[in-house]
């Protein structure tokens, strides 16, 4: 059976179809698994043993379905599930199935504050997708695979980081995702031992103010490395303090211990750090008791009533507590 596994963006949400391309492929008799997913992140399925052909989206979605159109798919699961993915599922014209993504339970809770989302992860709401072809969760985790050659060598780092260091993600896609720079300064300053800082070029000029402050314990990585090599230097650490982002889930792919800090979005939104192996390993910290919170289930250039209570109240002491104990 040919199957072409639908999931355009973004880090993390690829990260996490990874259980779904391995069970597919071990679980399908003679199963050929194509991806389709953005240029950007092909990377994060292209050296998986799991996928046998990725499909690169540039910005003609049109030409992406016309040369899918072409390899003749038995099966579609869609894991995407926006106006994209329809337009090729009506041009491939094959069975195909999508994950659901809970839209309307997302809007209650944060529009009125009435929860009625499952307790359930997106990982095994995307294993719905493929249930109907007798494939269940393998409880394995999450996966992302690093050629030797794409690896960081930590030799290439300064002396004092090659024995250890927590890395420490600072970025996230929403501002209220993400810590203030002077509530990162802080972290930084409370956690043991060599830091990396994990980003990219827009993470720059926060990861300056931190090393500006914090000193030589902190090697600053914000830009410098691809998405593989940023992956790598998660994948040997001792720990990763990172917010509600793709660092997260990258962590938790490569069983690294993860404080995940969380402000306008909540875990029940069903992604949170997923490592069914090694559930100590997946740690949150949030403010609990808020009622602004979730205000939103994606977030926002800027806190909407003002006082950003949600990061603000962060717990510093016992984030860096978490991260410095778990190696």
């Amino acid at each position: 059976m040919k199957i072409l596994v639908l999931r355009f963006s973004s880090i993390g949400d690829i990260v996490l179809t990874s259980p779904v391309l391995r069970c597919l492929k071990q679980q399908v008799t003679g199963a050929e698994v194509h991806v389709a997913t953005k240029r950007a992140f092909a990377d994060l399925v292209a050296h998986s043993p799991y996928v046998d052909k990725v499909h690169a989206l540039d910005d003609d979605i049109g030409a992406l379905a016309r040369s899918l159109k072409a390899e003749g798919f038995d099966h579609i699961v869609d894991l995407h599930h926006n106006l994209r993915t329809a337009r090729i599922k009506r041009v491939l014209g094959v069975p195909a199935t999508s994950f659901a993504k809970l839209n309307i339970e997302k809007w209650l809770l944060v529009n009125l504050r009435m929860d009625r989302l499952p307790r359930i992860h997106i990982v095994d709401r995307y294993m719905d997708t493929v249930k109907h072809l007798c494939v269940s969760n393998d409880n394995k985790g999450l996966e992302l695979f690093i050629p030797k050659n794409r690896e960081v060598d930590l030799n290439t780092l300064p002396e004092t980081h090659r024995s250890g260091y927590v890395a420490l993600a600072i970025g996230a896609a929403h501002a209220t995702k993400r810590l203030p720079p002077f509530k990162l300064i802080e972290l930084a300053q409370r956690i043991e031992g060599p830091i990396v800082l994990i980003g990219g070029p827009d993470d720059q000029e926060v990861a300056r103010s931190i090393a500006d402050a914090v000193g030589a314990r902190v090697f600053d990585t914000t830009g410098k490395y691809d998405l593989l090599g940023s992956a790598s230097l998660i994948r040997q650490a001792r720990s990763v303090i990172a917010h509600d982002s793709g660092a997260m889930h990258v962590a938790c792919a490569f069983n690294r211990p993860v404080v995940s800090v969380w402000g306008n979005t909540v875990p029940a939104f069903g992604m949170g750090p997923y490592q069914p192996q090694h559930p100590e390993r997946a740690m949150i910290a949030e403010v609990a008791g808020l009622d602004c919170r979730p205000c939103s289930k994606i977030g926002h250039d800027k806190c909407p009533r003002g006082h950003f209570n949600c990061m603000e109240k962060q717990d510093l002491a016992h984030i860096a507590l978490l991260a410095n104990n778990s190696r």
